[in-house]
């Protein structure tokens, strides 16, 4: 099984934040870290994007 990587509009998309909100949450340590794939260019595996939405369910019950 391959693990997609995520660009930030996909992630957007996915878990319903603005940009400037993930990015926020990235500094505060609330929302796991792009991984750099060039010099210009950043994305999230959808793994790590699924355990945080997972974990995010578990706080919320």
């Amino acid at each position: 099984m391959t693990d997609r990587i995520l660009r930030c509009r996909e992630v957007q998309e996915i878990i319903g934040l603005s940009r400037s909100t993930i990015y926020r949450m990235i500094n505060r340590g609330d929302f796991p870290p792009p991984q750099k794939l060039g010099l210009r260019a950043i994305g999230w595996r959808e793994s790590s994007i699924k355990e945080w939405l997972e974990g995010c369910l578990v706080v919320s019950n």
